[in-house]
């Protein structure tokens, strides 16, 4: 075809057969090195080729996929019902079994048709006597503090 310079070609895939487009050739025989310019081919008149849209087998397919993921949904929400169900019965009966073995807490109401009478007790009672804080009068305390004895010394004014 062309001797020298590679030349672009056009394809669309939506054509079956692609056709050479190539405005310019060179020709190097002609010694000089001069381009010389050709017109272009006339285009032929060409069909399409056959192709399919697989949209429609994608919308079958997202519409079983949106209808499994409304029933999954659906079964889980259920589930969920059941047990949130299962767990107020258990709940429920575990009250009533704490309740069965609850022992009142409560006094009980005095008998008023006998009167209380309180009766007097047997021990003797308590004798005072006068407490002993030691030599008030003293002007030096001692005192015991880890095993170390210190003295203490009070100076008293008396008037």
């Amino acid at each position: 075809m062309c001797t020298g310079k590679s030349s672009y070609t056009k394809s669309s895939p939506k054509f079956g057969k692609t056709s050479p487009t190539s405005s310019v050739l060179s020709s190097g025989s002609n010694g000089k090195g001069m381009n010389v310019t050709k017109a272009p081919p006339a285009k032929e008149n060409k069909k399409p080729l056959e192709f399919k849209l697989h949209s429609g087998d994608r919308a079958v397919k997202r519409a079983m996929f949106n209808y499994s993921v409304a029933t999954n949904y659906y079964i889980m929400k259920l589930q969920k019902k059941q047990e949130e169900r299962l767990q107020k019965l258990i709940e429920e009966e575990e009250i009533r079994m704490l309740r069965k073995e609850m022992v009142p807490k409560a006094q009980l109401m005095p008998f008023f048709d006998r009167p209380f009478l309180p009766q007097r007790s047997s021990r003797p009672l308590t004798m005072p006597k006068e407490p002993s804080f030691g030599n008030v009068n003293s002007t030096c305390w001692t005192c015991v503090f880890n095993n170390q004895h210190y003295l203490y010394h009070i100076n008293h004014a008396h008037a």
